[in-house]
């Protein structure tokens, strides 16, 4: 197998992957009882988010600590300018008022620690221990809080658009079959995601190697992109649907989750970091790209499609940037 065919091979088993798992588990969640908003604030949110999980640890446990790190950097990146961007184009999201006092002070938080993590070029153990505490933390908190009728109405949106994105991806209906073909759908899912992520980080490690390209730049655009495909598949099916609002608490979401857990799992698996350095450019486009973020959800408000247009073109602009930087 080349090395493109197990770049875009690996890709297609992670958007695969994600989606049947986040169809499966929901649907497993659902005939379980388990409440909606708990489907919605765990399986859904992190599910979406499960091919940066892999790939991190994959790429970790390798020896590509840079890449892990990068596809952070990267997929926080796309999430605002390429997925929110995207969503709000096709349809202008109103921002809940909730979102500003409860996840945008984590959101940065997380952006102001991530330099502090690379100090020493390294993520140490004990700081691998304060992500993955802080991630669980921050999710018995967000749980506690979203008990509004408006937050289980947003929550019930979510989980209906991230089933329509699994049928999509033609995910067998799992509801029809209940628990037991949920937990298989859930299970195939997680299996191509363990497949897939393998494929994508060696694929992509090959490919950069081949073509005389760092890791680091492999992890801020394929590898960012490739890994954010569910997000961006389900916050489109979302818009479509006229629930681009959810796109923003999608955004917000995987991007604190990216940071701790994903940037956790990875370092508990191996080595993860890069000198401070090397990154700062990255780092000062993820803050300006969070900055902006935080600007249009500042308040209970509608983001136009003029801002949406502004954010893909900010992210294409930071694509051109880092291919010309090399």
């Amino acid at each position: 197998m080349t090395d493109w065919m197990q770049l875009v091979g690996g890709g297609v088993l992670l958007y695969f992957g994600a989606e049947w798992f986040v169809g499966g588990a929901s649907a497993l969640a659902l005939a379980l009882r388990i409440p909606q908003i708990l489907i919605g604030l765990t399986v859904v949110a992190y599910g979406t988010s499960a091919p940066e999980v892999v790939v991190g640890i994959e790429a970790a446990s390798a020896g590509h600590g840079d890449l892990a790190l990068a596809n952070v950097i990267g997929s926080n990146i796309a999430n605002v300018g390429l997925i929110l961007g995207v969503a709000v184009l096709i349809k202008p999201a109103r921002v809940h008022q909730g979102l500003r006092g409860r996840e945008l002070p984590v959101l940065m938080g997380c952006l102001a620690f991530l330099p502090l993590l690379l100090i020493d070029g390294k993520i140490s153990r004990w700081e691998v221990a304060g992500l993955l505490l802080t991630a669980l933390g921050y999710t018995i908190w967000m749980v506690r809080e979203a008990r509004s009728a408006s937050s289980l109405a947003s929550v019930e949106a979510a989980v209906s658009a991230a089933g329509a994105a699994a049928d999509a991806a033609g995910a067998p209906e799992a509801k029809k079959g209940g628990s037991a073909r949920g937990a298989l759908l859930a299970s195939v899912g997680l299996l191509l995601l363990v497949v897939g992520g393998s494929l994508f980080v060696d694929g992509s490690v090959a490919v950069a190697r081949t073509l005389g390209l760092s890791d680091q730049l492999v992890g801020l655009t394929i590898v960012a992109v490739g890994t954010s495909l569910p997000e961006l598949a389900t916050s489109i099916v979302a818009a479509l649907r006229g629930h681009s609002d959810l796109a923003v608490g999608n955004v917000v979401g995987s991007n604190i989750f990216n940071v701790l857990v994903c940037l956790g799992a990875a370092a508990l698996a191996g080595p993860v970091g890069a000198p401070l350095a090397s990154v700062a450019l990255d780092l000062v486009a993820l803050t300006v790209m969070t900055i902006l973020l935080g600007i249009v959800i500042r308040a209970p408000r509608t983001i136009s499609r003029v801002e949406g247009g502004s954010l893909l073109a900010l992210y294409v602009a930071f694509m051109v940037a880092v291919v010309t930087r090399g």
